[in-house]
């Protein structure tokens, strides 16, 4: 049995990007980790690490790492990263700004796959919207 799971921000949004990385097709593999800050320090309120955009340059998300987690700042596709979000069991909060994003928050590395989920999901309506 696993006794030690990732907590660590960092970490955590570098599995994020790395996994992202990893698809050369499909909807994941038109995404891109871009502006990527790779000597980032946790915050509590959540530090810049890098940005998701899809082939075409467009910001899909923002990822943020605080000391014991990362989140997901998504600027598109908002609803439908709040509603697979909410469906893979992650954190997700609204945020109230215009216009309006979605939060939706990493506790461990565990998570990262369900993440990875979520940010499909969105870059796939995305595609179909087109």
């Amino acid at each position: 049995m696993v006794k030690d799971e990732i907590t660590d921000g960092r970490r955590i949004g570098q599995l994020l990007s790395s996994e992202i990385h990893g698809y050369e097709r499909g909807a994941l593999g038109r995404l891109s980790v871009t502006d990527a800050d790779t000597d980032v320090e946790p915050t509590e309120a959540g530090a810049f690490a890098y940005a998701i955009e899809d082939d075409e340059s467009e910001r899909l998300a923002e990822v943020y790492v605080h000391p014991d987690r990362a989140h997901v700042e998504f600027r598109v596709g908002v609803d439908i990263a709040a509603e697979k979000g909410d469906s893979e069991g992650l954190r997700v909060r609204p945020k109230a700004v215009d216009p309006p994003r979605t939060l939706v928050f990493v506790e461990n590395g565990a998570e990262v796959k369900s993440a990875l989920r979520v940010v499909r999901a969105v870059a796939e309506r995305l595609d179909t919207d087109d």
